[in-house]
């Protein structure tokens, strides 16, 4: 409630005083109400009516309708960005458009367009004593676009390529065809730009074109004359020179020879060697292929015959023997002699093989030397041939664009890049003024003004103030709700911290759980694991203490516990207990990993095989991997995520994300064993905000008011269920130190 101060003393507003001053005159009020309604009504009545019609315009690209048949179809233009579209709404409020509007629909004969000519008695007077210039002095076209501009209003449509053009007028008609003049002015000048720049460039383009082909005349003439005068008249299809032909058919020739050569020389050597050694020439291609050589071997085979016959009755001294053997002898010296021939006759087209040999490399230098100068020549006829080929090319290019142009020169073959959406509409209903709602406005605005007015003189008046209660009593009502406020604003100044941590980290816990599911995707036995699989295996009655390690391990297993939190307040002794339980655990078959989240590093030392083990300090510092941070138990079947090396207060720093560790562990393992150290009920809320699990106390020798005030603070933390382990630890002796 509001007060105000009266000298020494507090006071505060009556409202129901002030509500019963308003009623008291309600009578004045509804009378000035109604008072001015009736004005309000009979003013706005009296006003000339005026009416708005709006149109719609669509800008975007459109494509020229050619006239001429096989006409190329041009690419399409992209859409009017929003610049634009804001160039387009200034061009439908140029001066040169308005003007032509003005012309076609003789705006300049209505005298709504220039009320000057027939000025009021009012800005006669002001005009006399130089209160206002006298708007006579402007010439009649300038007062007809200043009255043009105020009724006219284009805009762009919000989100959209559309441009809406609103027009308004005491003349219904005329403000229905202002915009439609307005749309038919804006295409009509469009169009006719588009038709202008067409022109020009088919006129730029006739020009160019008739250089162009005299230029490509020339360049062709000069190949042709170039070609001519070198000697490098193109041969067949491929149009390579005299030369490079004549080369490439003596080479092959030469090619021809050579082999030639070399196969004669090889036939005759070879008969040679085989009439000096005595060896039988009939082997040999080239006398075996001797018809003459043939015929003799035919004529020896038939004395032999004769002689193998007669020798059955004759004696070797017989003259008819010796007759024949003579023969015999005889064509043998003609085989001989035959072979020797052929042997010459084999060396004589070695010979001649050689000289034509020798002709031909001869005539091939000559060509290679005419070659090399038509080399030469040929790279100034490529020189000729590409500036003709660019201005042939050039050409056509030209040619086509002339064409393109040509086509647009026609009647309304180039639209304007604009279409009407909704022409404008004679409007039959007024746009001002509304008189309904005019008098209702002035009716309620002088109804709150007259009940404000009655207000404001009540408290001036001083009839609406009352004295308010002491200072004391409200002093002592603020004291009451000032330890109120202590709470919750010390809540509100943490939470912005611990926002700006939670999005810090988020994109690191993103990394750290697609690695983590990577890593533990290979130990899930099966996709449905509820609950683990020693939940239902039956465990053998043992007699044991209710605290031990042994019935700790029972009772997690019959809850089918997944996830632990172990405190240990004493330190290291409780951390020892809680490894006796992961080894435990293990040895009943259990598929546990124990994290060791203390300060000491006491479970890592008890279970690593080496203290230097990358842990979990690595691991939320992103120094390590999460596969290289798990590693075996030395004396059990458990693992153990050691602590590290890494900083840990750099580490704890995104000790949130543990949670998320622990979850994927406990979709590999059957049970998660997080020991903490001497951690306070705050430090595990934080590190087991996700999840169901069990709170185990771990401490050896319990201290009941201990164990009472951390139960209590875990209870305020909202753990109310703790589940207390005092392991018996065993005590070594000096010859078990090294193996323990």
């Amino acid at each position: 409630m509001s007060s105000l101060g009266n000298g020494h003393q507090d006071v505060d507003i009556d409202l129901a005083q002030l509500f019963r001053a308003v009623w008291a005159r309600k009578g004045r009020i509804l009378a000035a109400t109604a008072l001015t309604g009736a004005l309000a009504f009979v003013g706005s009545s009296l006003m000339d009516p005026t009416y708005e019609a709006d149109a719609r315009l669509l800008i975007e690209p459109r494509q020229p309708t050619f006239l001429s048949p096989g006409s190329a179809a041009t690419t399409s233009e992209p859409l009017s960005d929003e610049l634009n579209i804001v160039s387009q709404v200034q061009l439908l409020q140029s001066v040169d458009l308005m003007k032509q509007v003005a012309r076609d629909l003789k705006l300049y004969e209505r005298e709504e367009f220039d009320p000057d000519t027939k000025p009021s008695a009012i800005s006669d007077f002001l005009v006399l004593f130089g209160l206002k210039k006298n708007p006579l002095e402007l010439p009649p076209e300038q007062r007809v676009l200043r009255a043009f501009k105020e009724k006219l209003q284009v805009y762009q449509v919000e989100k959209s390529r559309v441009i809406g053009i609103e027009f308004t007028s005491k003349d219904p008609a005329l403000a229905a065809a202002v915009p439609n003049a307005i749309i038919d002015v804006y295409r009509q000048l469009q169009s006719g730009a588009k038709l202008d720049s067409n022109s020009d460039a088919a006129r730029w383009l006739e020009t160019e074109i008739a250089n162009l082909r005299e230029k490509v005349r020339d360049a062709e003439q000069k190949v042709a004359e170039y070609r001519s005068s070198a000697g490098l008249m193109p041969l067949g299809a491929d149009s390579s020179s005299f030369s490079s032909k004549q080369l490439a058919d003596i080479s092959s020739e030469l090619a021809r020879v050579r082999g030639e050569r070399a196969d004669a020389e090889a036939k005759a050597q070879n008969v040679l060697a085989a009439l000096k050694s005595g060896r039988p020439t009939d082997t040999l291609d080239a006398i075996a292929g001797s018809e003459s050589v043939q015929r003799l071997k035919t004529t020896e085979s038939q004395i032999r015959g004769q002689i193998a016959d007669l020798s059955t009755t004759l004696l070797d001294g017989h003259p008819q023997m010796k007759a024949l053997r003579a023969q015999l002898s005889g064509i043998r010296e003609q085989i001989a002699a035959e072979s020797s021939k052929i042997a010459a006759s084999l060396e004589n087209d070695a010979a001649v093989a050689r000289e034509r040999e020798t002709q031909l490399i001869a005539q091939l230098n000559t060509v290679k030397a005419d070659s090399a100068r038509a080399g030469e020549d040929e790279v100034g006829l490529m020189a000729l041939e590409r500036e003709a080929t660019a201005q042939r090319q050039l050409l056509e290019t030209y040619l086509a664009r002339y064409r393109e142009a040509s086509t647009r020169l026609g009647k309304d073959a180039s639209p304007a890049d604009a279409r009407v959406v909704s022409g404008a509409i004679e409007p039959s209903e007024q746009n001002f003024p509304k008189v309904i709602p005019i008098t209702i406005v002035a009716a309620l605005a002088t109804l709150i003004l007259s009940a404000v007015l009655v207000m404001m003189l009540e408290l001036f008046s001083g009839r609406a103030l009352r004295p308010s209660g002491s200072q004391a009593d409200n002093r002592e009502h603020d004291d009451e709700f000032e330890p109120q406020l202590a709470g919750p604003q010390t809540v509100l100044s943490q939470i912005p911290a611990e926002t700006a941590a939670s999005e810090i980290e988020a994109q690191a816990d993103d990394d750290l759980a697609y690695e983590m599911e990577q890593t533990l995707d290979f130990q899930a036995e099966s996709p449905d694991r509820d609950e683990p699989d020693f939940a239902h295996e039956p465990v053998e009655p043992e007699e044991e203490d209710e605290f031990s390690v042994s019935a700790v391990a029972t009772y997690l297993m019959e809850e089918g516990t997944r996830i632990a939190f172990a405190i240990s307040p004493s330190g290291d002794d409780g951390s020892a207990g809680t490894v006796l339980l992961a080894r435990e655990l293990a040895s009943r078959g259990v598929r546990v990993v124990l994290v060791d989240m203390t300060g000491s590093a006491c479970p890592t030392m008890l279970m690593a095989t080496d203290s230097d083990l990358p842990g979990v300090t690595d691991l939320l510092c992103g120094d390590a991997a999460f596969a290289d941070t798990i590693h075996p138990d030395r004396l059990s079947g458990a693992d153990i995520i050691p602590q590290g090396n890494s900083d840990i207060r750099q580490a704890m720093r995104g000790a949130d994300r543990l949670s998320m560790i622990v979850d994927a562990l406990a979709d590999a393992y059957d049970m998660v064993v997080v020991e903490c150290g001497p951690a306070n009920a705050e430090g595990v809320a934080r590190l087991s905000r996700s999840g169901t699990h069990e709170i185990i106390l771990s401490a050896p020798e319990p201290n009941p008011e201990e164990l009472a005030e951390i139960m209590a603070a875990f209870e305020n933390a909202g753990y109310s269920d703790l589940v207390l382990m005092a392991a018996r630890l065993p005590v070594p002796d000096d010859r078990d130190r090294n193996a323990a």
